[in-house]
């Protein structure tokens, strides 16, 4: 009986092999040969999974973008009992950001993409898709926050919402570059991110 194959696991695990080599080589060391070298599978079932390398990058590029919407949902999601506006806020953001140890091979892939999206219209289309989800997702934490007073009720969600993912992004590529480390990244972002809260009564 002939055996069954996995479509959907086999497109992952080219996809997670597109990112290794993005990862440790760039962007241009993604070719077919390579790919099925990385992901342990032959040339043949590569084609069979993407008619073009172009079609392989895309969803490659959907499989990482994914990733990176469901852990900041997770970051909402994480605990039973509900966060303060502010720390859900200031994690999620930093979810977004990628600036842990464990993200670095992310942001590596996730800035070869924002770089190679201008010579591509399909690839600009998924970021463009996914930066608008990741815009709604932190207008919707700072609304949280002033029904909660702890953002400031005469902010502009919308502004806000653009200017953070903009310092975020911002600080991925400095983190990347060796800039900044990691830590001083997410201090940065914090710094941000209190400005942007109400300020704590005074003491008599």
């Amino acid at each position: 009986m002939p055996k069954q194959v996995d479509y959907e696991d086999r497109r992952r695990r080219i996809a997670e092999a597109v990112c290794a080599l993005i990862a440790s080589s760039g962007m241009e060391a993604v070719s077919l040969r390579d790919v099925a070298a990385q992901a342990q599978v032959s040339m043949g079932a590569v084609q069979r999974c993407f008619r073009t390398k172009q079609d392989m990058l895309l969803f490659a590029l959907e499989h990482i973008t994914e990733h990176v919407s469901a852990r900041a949902n997770q970051r909402i999601g994480a605990t039973s009992t509900p966060e303060a506006a502010s720390t859900l806020l200031s994690h999620t953001v930093a979810e977004l950001a990628l600036l842990d140890e464990e993200s670095t091979t992310l942001a590596h892939v996730w800035l070869a993409f924002v770089a190679q999206a201008p010579a591509s219209e399909k690839l600009s289309t998924v970021l463009h898709e996914t930066y608008a989800k990741l815009h709604d997702l932190v207008v919707w934490l700072i609304r949280y926050g002033q029904d909660t007073q702890e953002v400031r009720q005469h902010l502009d969600p919308d502004l806000e919402a653009r200017t953070l993912l903009a310092l975020a992004d911002g600080l991925t590529v400095h983190v990347v570059a060796g800039h900044h480390t990691s830590a001083a990244a997410l201090a940065i972002l914090q710094h941000h991110i209190d400005g942007l809260l109400e300020a704590p009564p005074a003491r008599g």
